[in-house]
């Protein structure tokens, strides 16, 4: 402690003597610090674009939920031909992406923790006077926690409603407004076609991405009335709905022209199926197997697309992560040019002054006096140049996202590494002219 004392006495001189050199020279000491100002405000508003780049995917992430796969049907036509023994064409086809997929999946892989078969059909909703278009999507009880998707009041359907079919549904927030502005719609009916249904919930409001949306396949469920796939299936809509005879008959390469055509002509029964693994590990070696598995059900026909979302967005994640390292790295040379334009001004400011030093010499400053003077001034500099850089960043960081529409976020970690390294550059290139004044010999530079 009294050393410390004895270090404060001793060198406290010296530190005033370098805050006076630097108020007599605002201009000259306000240019110095501009390469700091403009270095420090690019390195945050990098590390800004870079932390909300992350956030960005992190929320994707949640949107399509962790460890989950999609399963799609892919735009190729379902029927194909291969050649046997014998030479001759044989007819193959496909019944497209079922839930009979949906439950085999779930039934046969071990690593599956939850399966949700999902079918969307724009409809318009009734009630009263009011029309409003939506999209019903039916699903099964899993959708929700799959999704991450939350209930604002209300409840989803049961295994049992869902098993039996029941009319009931979970809406979104515009239906909500739309239909039941003043009233609590649980409990309430709404009309879809033909179809009556009961509102059993309704999903907290959410937002996204529309990156998200077009890159992933997520849609908001603001617009949604969400029902039992079971009762999509039997109440409003199925695709899928041949003779069970006839497709059997086709897929054995059999039936006449017009079984053929009825089978070919039908869509898939569902538009995709969400699966959720249970360890991250096991992604891709779960969807390889799904994939076998659905191959060896439609007849050796690629009509799906498995996709892995989670691995695509660490990809991305592993691309934004290189992308900033390099925006970083671009952002640091405009520190490093203010360092070397302190240094520059420091070192002819050491000519400027050598008669101001060598009279401090000549009374008994010590080389580390006027070390420790020199030092504090180029450190002053470059730390009030890494404040007031501090806040153009993170006003830079607010007109990028208004002006750009682009997500960023300013850290406490991005302003104390900026302002830090401000410091440390203002110690390290003044350095090189505080060594050169303190080596000013006294005689010489009374002489001057």
């Amino acid at each position: 402690m009294r050393k410390i004392k004895y270090l404060v006495s001793r060198y406290l001189h010296d530190v005033l003597i370098a805050v006076e050199a630097i108020m007599a020279n605002k201009l000259k000491s306000f240019l110095t610090a501009l390469g700091i100002m403009f270095g420090v405000a690019a390195v945050i508003s990098m590390l800004a674009i870079g932390r909300g780049a992350q956030q960005e995917v992190l929320e994707q992430i949640k949107l399509v939920g962790v460890n989950n796969i999609i399963v799609t049907p892919s735009d190729i036509a379902i029927d194909g031909s291969s050649e046997g023994a014998t030479g001759e064409n044989t007819q193959r086809f496909s019944p497209g992406l079922t839930l009979l997929d949906a439950e085999s999946i779930k039934a046969t892989i071990p690593t599956v923790a939850r399966v949700s078969p999902v079918v969307s059909i724009n409809y318009h909703a009734i009630l009263g006077a009011k029309s409003y278009p939506v999209v019903l999507e039916g699903v099964s009880p899993a959708y929700f926690d799959l999704l991450n998707i939350d209930l604002a009041r209300g409840e989803i359907f049961s295994e049992s409603q869902a098993e039996a079919g029941k009319p009931v549904a979970v809406i979104g927030d515009n239906i909500r407004n739309r239909f039941f502005n003043t009233e609590d719609p649980v409990g309430k009916y709404i009309k879809c076609g033909e179809t009556w249904v009961e509102v059993i919930g309704v999903i907290e409001r959410r937002d996204f991405t529309a990156s998200a949306s077009d890159e992933l396949g997520i849609s908001s469920t603001d617009n949604k009335i969400i029902v039992p796939v079971k009762t999509m299936l039997r109440r409003f809509k199925d695709r899928a709905r041949i003779n069970p005879e006839v497709l059997e008959e086709v897929a054995r390469g059999g039936g006449n022209g017009e079984e053929q055509q009825e089978a070919q002509e039908r869509g898939d029964q569902l538009d995709k199926i969400i699966v959720q693994i249970e360890e991250t590990e096991m992604l891709s070696a779960s969807a390889n197997v799904i994939k076998r598995m659905l191959l060896r059900r439609h007849s050796n026909i690629y009509d799906f697309e498995v996709t892995v979302p989670e691995l695509l967005l660490k990809q991305q994640q592993k691309t934004n992560d290189i992308f900033n390292i390099v925006l970083g790295a671009i952002a640091s040379i405009s520190l490093i040019v203010g360092g070397i334009g302190i240094m520059n001004i420091m070192l002819a400011s050491v000519w400027e002054r050598i008669r101001e030093i060598g009279t401090r010499q000549a009374i008994g400053a010590s080389r580390k006096d006027i070390i420790v003077q020199f030092l504090s001034e180029s450190t002053l500099i470059s730390v009030t140049g890494g404040m007031i850089g501090v806040v153009l960043g993170v006003v830079l960081a607010h007109v990028i996202h208004i002006m750009a529409d682009i997500e960023t976020i300013v850290t406490l970690f991005s302003v104390i590494v900026a302002f830090g390294v401000s410091a440390t550059v203002g110690i390290v290139f003044g350095y090189l002219p505080a060594k050169r004044a303190a080596e000013q010999d006294p005689v010489e530079s009374l002489r001057h």
